[in-house]
């Protein structure tokens, strides 16, 4: 895991720009690594931490990573750290579902739309038993210990969902894992009020067969620590 560095966030605009406050008082502009609306993840002049890349080439070597939520909870809001979580719970069998599994292969082109699975998950190179991964990562909570997703309407979460849901129909295992980096969420659901075709699709998609779950993360910037290491359930 990177170090994290503590700074007081200030703004986030441009979709990927975010300018932050160093405890010297120092202002400056580092990248947010988050396509989504980040909603009830931004409280001005609230702490948050940052990362910093050895990289010659970027123009903004540092990168949001924690941002403060409202009622003080902590948020992880680089979507690029999701797909790595999820590698390393399921290489310390923190994921019981899915426990077992020998081969991990990640970004494989499956289904009818061409998409890409985060995890295809088999027990050998030929196993007909394989499963079908979909990670998604949630930050949102709109009321005390209630987690939603999407964030914003999300057609491609939709064509994921349509997407397992064949992979079921084909006679293989498939898995929606919801990874929640936000130290204040106890339980997961569909945004309905935002995205509603996700929520009709979503459901769906559980009615044939597609299991559903989420795993929420331990969040510790002063150690450095982001991993996940508990179930939350999933609400209907």
């Amino acid at each position: 895991m990177s170090q994290f560095y503590p700074a007081l966030l200030l703004k986030r605009y441009k979709r990927f720009l975010a300018d932050i406050r160093l405890p010297d008082g120092a202002e400056l502009t580092i990248h947010c690594p988050n396509t989504g609306s980040m909603k009830n993840c931004l409280v001005p002049e609230s702490p948050c931490w940052y990362s910093v890349s050895d990289s010659k080439t970027r123009k903004y070597p540092q990168t949001l990573e924690l941002v403060t939520a409202p009622g003080g909870h902590l948020a992880g809001i680089n979507t690029a750290r999701t797909n790595e979580l999820v590698a390393q719970a399921l290489h310390a069998g923190v994921i019981a579902e899915l426990r077992g599994y020998q081969t991990v292969r990640r970004e494989v082109v499956y289904g009818s739309e061409k998409s890409r699975i985060d995890f295809l998950l088999s027990e050998n190179s030929g196993d007909t038993r394989r499963c079908y991964l979909e990670v998604k990562n949630v930050t949102l909570m709109e009321a005390e210990g209630e987690g939603f997703f999407p964030d914003a309407v999300s057609e491609r979460g939709s064509k994921h969902l349509r997407e397992l849901t064949l992979m079921v129909e084909q006679g293989y295992r498939a898995v929606l894992l919801f990874c929640v980096q936000h130290t204040g969420i106890q339980s997961v659901r569909a945004a309905a009020h935002i995205d509603p075709v996700y929520a009709a699709t979503l459901q769906a998609a559980r009615d044939a067969g597609v299991e559903v779950i989420a795993y929420a993360a331990n969040i510790d910037p002063a150690q450095n620590i982001i991993a996940l290491d508990r179930a939350v359930p999933v609400l209907v």
